[in-house]
């Protein structure tokens, strides 16, 4: 068996500063906001903060002396809005607040986008189809695009002047600047131009081709890139909802009251009212309010919405249940162990989100390009109009190169390409009871190529059972069973306990012994209907002067040399048989290993128990190499001894003497069903005490990288490709903005994949 001596883990970090807050951000509207709000805070003497353009929330770690209220202050300052984090009792009301407002801000999306597509459309036939072009049909034109580029657009006008008053520019810029422009330009050929005149026709290019200046209008352009980015920026929204769903899901899952047992009865109160120590009831199909022990009762319970596992797990008197489960059977009463914060639904959603919040080296260099991606269009812009019109003195071919330039130029995509695919991945996961600690995790998953599995609790179930019953010439089997049985179960030894289950089981109700005696070292003796049995070891026999038969001898020493543990039975004077137990191997390790073997990954198994059991259970499930025999604070020399020879080690464990071990891998894999320094040491953390879960962690894991660098290859490449077609006159400014709008709109959607792994 490993000792679960404690062992003190191995930090990978630095402590954290004193202090640290979520503040949720308004009025970010790409990534370059995110950036600039994210430069503000760290310039604070000991901030440091990271903003999250998806999720709109800024993770600030502040030292002493630093309130919150001047966090606030400063991101107001910037031009956005913060929040201070709601009390915790007041944190549900919050969050329903929080989706209420989300909901708000998507309908009045919707509603400009209707208003501006029904707009537009004829504005776009007019321009494109010259037989539309009815006489003064230019004023029609003017009289739809109107409302659509000063209201339709007034988000993007409204954010542009508040950037513009704090001296930054953001994609808003662009946009305002474009549409404007384009609008403005319309109105000087109308009122000033040749454009007014009656029987005035052009035709619609795909290229920035213009005949006289004065007589070109461009009110499709202004009106079609507003209602493109505004149906770019309703299926952002829409998308970025749907990414975080999983999380809002996990965090509904909870019971919302509960029936506590007071003075006798049974009393109604909110789950928030609910203390430690509480005992309450759960009736069959209710939710279990929180985390506690069954303290009466007994019956099945649903934990597939935790841990995607489909069989209810029974429990009786004694037993740990968790809340949010589901009762599948008989009535419960529960004491209440853990409240609020402190309970595994709180803690799995708080691990969410923490990683949603995080971000990827990557995504950090994708930041720092948006920071600086909108000043320098708007330079590549002038440069576009002047060069235009020192090359060839077009001056509306100069405009549209220039306006062409402003509105293909999105750095939305690059923000949101790490944020979309890490919401929606960590989120399935939590669905599928895998929790991704954070961003920098999915890095180590591409690279890991060999698996160090802890033996007990992890590829074993780390509980004894009877394996093996090997009985005498002429004794009756269910007997043994029934007379060894029914004398262990009055001892509290696990192997005793193994005996008298796997007895029960197969044999069904057990008598009462007599006379118990416990023989410190050697095992159990005592009268069992009239009989005086010994069960232990084989020296406890000999003290009887009783002997083992020469099969019996046989059996014994083959059940010790496949690292089980053999248990003599004798009644009477005269051996009757031998039981072995061991620890079980998990149903599921076999497949779990294979499974690992496919992605690449060499398994080892590292235990403490002896060098034959470890091989026993390796050769079980099909693992080659085998560390046994370890001490709880040699996990960790084994660790770094693979790491010194070039390998790159992920570590699965549950106990507290893995916690080291853990922090010391290069990626640590927790069984959630271990303990809690286990579960704070690793990296992801396995809600399912099922090794299979490890090697789909680890697909979900590379398949969520492999997600995040799609985006940012599509993101990155968009803009190369499409700055210099529109800088070379190549583009039509509506083109340019259907095109970048639907960029972001592509990368979101190529994260939302991630919601069909399986």
């Amino acid at each position: 068996m490993t000792s679960t001596t404690p062992e003190k883990a191995v930090p990978k970090a630095a402590p954290a500063p004193a202090n640290a807050v979520e503040l949720s951000i308004g009025g970010m509207t790409c990534a370059s906001c995110a950036a600039r709000i994210e430069k503000k805070l760290n310039r604070m003497d000991g901030v440091t903060a990271t903003v999250n353009f998806a999720t709109e929330k800024a993770k600030v770690s502040y030292p002493a002396g630093v309130e919150v209220a001047e966090l606030i202050a400063t991101v107001e300052r910037t031009g956005y809005t913060a929040e201070e984090p709601p009390a915790p009792a007041s944190a549900p009301s919050h969050e329903s607040e929080g989706v209420e407002a989300a909901d708000g801000e998507l309908m009045s999306l919707r509603q400009r986008l209707f208003v501006s597509l029904v707009l537009t459309v004829p504005v776009v036939a007019m321009a494109m189809v010259p037989s539309l072009q009815f006489d003064n049909w230019q004023w029609l034109s003017l009289t739809l695009a109107a409302p659509v580029v000063v209201w339709g657009a007034f988000p993007f006008h409204r954010a542009a002047w508040t950037n513009a008053r704090h001296g930054a520019a953001t994609m808003d810029t662009l946009v305002s600047i474009g549409t404007l422009a384009a609008f403005g330009w319309s109105l000087w050929a109308l009122f000033f131009g040749h454009a007014g005149m009656t029987g005035m026709r052009h035709a619609f290019e795909f290229t920035i081709a213009r005949t006289d200046g004065s007589s070109s209008i461009y009110l499709e352009a202004a009106a079609g890139v507003t209602t493109f980015i505004l149906a770019g920026r309703y299926l952002e929204a829409k998308s970025k909802r749907k990414a975080g769903a999983a999380l809002r899901a996990l965090l509904e899952l909870g019971a919302k009251d509960v029936s506590v047992v007071r003075g006798g009865k049974e009393v109604r109160i909110p789950v928030a009212q609910l203390g430690v120590g509480d005992h309450f009831v759960v009736r069959p199909g209710e939710k279990v309010a929180t985390d506690g022990t069954v303290v009466e009762g007994a019956s099945a319970v649903d934990a597939s919405m935790l841990t995607g596992e489909s069989v209810p797990v029974d429990v009786t008197v004694g037993d740990a249940v968790t809340g949010a489960t589901v009762n599948a059977g008989g009535r419960l009463v529960v004491e209440a162990a853990r409240i609020g914060a402190d309970t595994q639904l709180a803690r799995m959603a708080r691990l969410v989100e923490d990683a949603q919040n995080g971000k990827a080296e990557v995504q950090r260099l994708a930041d720092r390009i948006s920071g600086v991606f909108v000043p320098v269009v708007i330079l590549i812009a002038l440069g576009t109009l002047l060069t235009w019109l020192v090359v060839t003195g077009d001056a509306t071919a100069a405009f549209t190169a220039a306006v062409a330039v402003l509105i293909i130029a999105c750095p939305c995509a690059l923000g949101l390409a790490t944020p979309t695919a890490l919401m929606v991945g960590t989120g399935r996961g939590a669905q599928l009871g895998i929790l991704i600690k954070g961003p920098e995790v999915l890095e180590s998953t591409r690279r890991v190529d060999t698996v160090v599995l802890d033996k007990t609790g992890t590829v074993t179930t780390g509980r004894m059972r009877l394996q093996d019953v090997y009985v005498a010439e002429g004794v009756d089997r269910d007997e043994l069973l029934r007379l060894a049985g029914a004398l262990e179960r009055s001892s509290e030894h696990p192997i005793a306990q193994a005996i008298a289950a796997g007895a029960a089981e197969l044999v069904g109700s057990l008598p009462v012994p007599e006379n118990f005696e416990n023989v410190a070292g050697l095992g159990v003796q005592g009268v069992v209907d009239g009989h005086a049995v010994l069960v232990g070891r084989e020296r406890l026999l000999k003290e009887w002067v009783i002997d083992l038969h020469q099969e019996l001898a046989e059996a014994k020493a083959a059940a010790e040399a496949k690292g089980r543990t053999a248990v003599a039975v004798a009644w009477d004077g005269e051996a009757r048989g031998v039981l072995t137990v061991a620890d079980a191997v998990k149903e599921t390790s076999a497949e779990a290993v294979a499974e690992l073997r496919r992605l690449g990954l060499k398994p080892v198994l590292l235990t403490g128990d002896n060098q034959l059991i470890a091989e026993s259970v390796a050769r079980a499930v099909g693992i080659d190499e085998v560390i046994a025999e370890v001490l709880p604070q040699e996990k960790v020399d084994v660790v770094k001894r693979l790491q010194s020879e070039g390998r790159t080690v992920a570590m699965v464990g549950d106990g507290v003497n893995d916690a080291a071990a853990l922090a010391t891998a290069d990626l640590g894999l927790a069984m959630g069903t271990g303990t809690d320094a286990a579960i704070e040491a690793g990296d992801l953390t396995l809600v399912r005490g099922d090794l299979r879960v490890a090697a789909d962690a680890i697909r979900l894991s590379r398949r969520t990288l492999a997600t995040i660098k799609g985006n940012l290859f599509w993101a990155f490449g968009y803009n190369v490709a499409a700055l210099p077609l529109a800088a070379f006159g190549m583009l039509n400014p509506m083109i340019a903005g259907a095109a970048m709008a639907f960029s972001s709109v592509f990368v979101v959607t190529n994260s939302l994949r991630l919601r069909s792994f399986k």
